[in-house]
């Protein structure tokens, strides 16, 4: 038996992809763009996450372990939230929260 040769594999005309292309599609961000300007949103996976967050969609706990989606605006990297991931789809349909007595109208 022969030993193994050990050359590079010729690509059949395929351009290796860029460091900006492999960059992009392995990144697991997208940009969304929406009424309020052009957001960055990371899906995360429950396995990824080790902490409780508040969602500021609902304003209830985002429990550990919880896949749940992460959005900022593009040029505010310290605005990053938390939300699950039906509240960020959504946030847009929601209605502003009033908050009333418990006696209080209704209209």
């Amino acid at each position: 038996m022969s030993p193994r040769k050990s050359k590079p594999k010729r690509s059949r005309g395929r351009a290796a992809p860029s460091d900006i292309e492999r960059e992009i599609t392995t990144s697991n961000e997208s940009l969304e763009e929406h009424d309020d300007g052009i957001f960055i949103v990371r899906k995360i996976s429950g396995s990824t996450s080790n902490k409780p967050y508040r969602c500021p969609g609902c304003d209830q706990v985002i429990p550990m372990a919880t896949p749940h989606t992460v959005a900022w605006l593009e040029h505010d990297q310290s605005g990053r939230r938390h939300w699950h991931n039906i509240c960020w789809s959504k946030r847009n349909i929601r209605k502003p929260k009033v908050e009333r007595t418990r006696n209080a109208p209704r209209y």
